[in-house]
């Protein structure tokens, strides 16, 4: 999936939890996406709701975007396989020595959110340095 469209992306996630269910084969990416959703009961229902891949999930709602939600989970595993951007990885391992693997991408996550809003605020590209630099101060001061 290289830039799909967002029906994509929820047919994605939605067919992936199907399969797993039904005891289907699933393509690796699939499997990723079906571990993940494991993960995350609280998605479940959501995942098996038809209506669900044409559902808005405002902000202001106080409800979490499942589909938004995974594929954050997505987007840092392939980070994490890659090393992009450089030094994630180590920052990763950082936050590893005091957390398990769940609660550490959670705080990826959190930085991730947060350079990509000032980014898009901003309208200048991601920062990666601060980026990293949020993670690692994470693993630092969070203990």
């Amino acid at each position: 999936m290289f830039n799909p469209s967002k029906e994509q992306v929820r047919a994605f996630f939605t067919d992936a939890w199907r399969k797993r269910r039904e005891g289907g084969v699933l393509t690796p990416l699939e499997t990723m996406a079906a571990d993940l959703i494991e993960r995350h009961p609280e998605y479940h229902a959501e995942l098996q709701d038809p209506d669900a891949a044409e559902r808005d999930y405002p902000v202001e709602a106080g409800r979490t975007n499942p589909f938004l939600h995974l594929s954050m989970h997505l987007a840092i595993q392939e980070q994490l396989s890659i090393d992009h951007p450089p030094g994630i990885r180590n920052a990763w391992n950082a936050l590893l020595r005091g957390r398990d693997e769940h609660e550490a991408a959670h705080i990826i996550m959190e930085a991730l959110g947060e350079v990509v809003w000032e980014a898009q605020r901003l309208g200048k590209p991601l920062d990666n340095e601060h980026y990293i630099d949020l993670i690692r101060r994470h693993a630092t001061h969070d203990r």
